[in-house]
Order: C-alpha cells, then sequence, then structure tokens
C-alpha cells in the first residue's frame, strides 16, 4: 500500500466531501479505491483533484452518470478546461438553466401581479 494513500476520512478533510459522497462517488466508478490490509478504503493522492472536479462539474448541474461519461481531461485535471468532447453536454446544460430561469421569472411576475392585484391573474 503506498503511504501515501489517503483514507476516507482524509479524502473527506482534505476535499471538503463528506465520506458518504466519497463512497457513492466509489461505488459510481468516478474514483479508484484499493483495500488496505485492515480492509478500510484507500485513495490515491490524485483523488483529492478528482474529489473537487466532482463537486464542480455537480455544482454546475451535472449529474454523477454524465461525470462519469466525460472524459479524463475533465474529470482527473484540477481546474481542467473544457474538453472538446463534453462542450456539447456544457451547451445543453447551459440551455436548460436559462430556460428554468425563464420559467421562474415568468411564475415570479404572475405571483408579483397576484400580490398587487389581490387577485391571481389568468393564464396567457
Amino acid at each position: 500500500m503506498d503511504k501515501q494513500a489517503l483514507t476516507i476520512g482524509k479524502l473527506a478533510a482534505a476535499t471538503g466531501a463528506s465520506v458518504r459522497s466519497i463512497r457513492h462517488y466509489d461505488q459510481q466508478g468516478l474514483l479508484t479505491s484499493m483495500r488496505g490490509s485492515n480492509g478500510y478504503r484507500m485513495f490515491p493522492p490524485s483523488a483529492v483533484t478528482q474529489v473537487r472536479q466532482i463537486q464542480r462539474m455537480i455544482a454546475t448541474g451535472f449529474s454523477l452518470e454524465e461525470i462519469r461519461s466525460f472524459p479524463d481531461c475533465m474529470r482527473m485535471i484540477e481546474g481542467a478546461a473544457a474538453c472538446s468532447q463534453t462542450s456539447e453536454a456544457q451547451r445543453k446544460r447551459l440551455a436548460s438553466i436559462e430556460q428554468q430561469i425563464a420559467d421562474l421569472e415568468r411564475r415570479r411576475a404572475r405571483l408579483l401581479k397576484t400580490l398587487a392585484d389581490g387577485a391571481v391573474p389568468p393564464l396567457d
């Protein structure tokens, strides 16, 4: 076992991710772990970068399934620029987010009108 290998607790502390999340990422094939002689999961130092990248991609709205499909250039390199292989997925995610924002703005406008008028306005 590599002396630099990290326990799941140390990996969690280094990344701010919960032990449960790291275990889930590992089970989903996003991380590589090995078992130490004590039976505990052990992670290579590169897992710190991987977990941080996974967290960043989740924060932009990608699912673990989508992240798993991304090439190593996105999952393995901290702060990696978008890979050409993932640009389309990122454009689709952005379009989806923009649609959600537009929907929320319409709902907000209706609610503001309801509050101002004291009655629910008719649907357009």
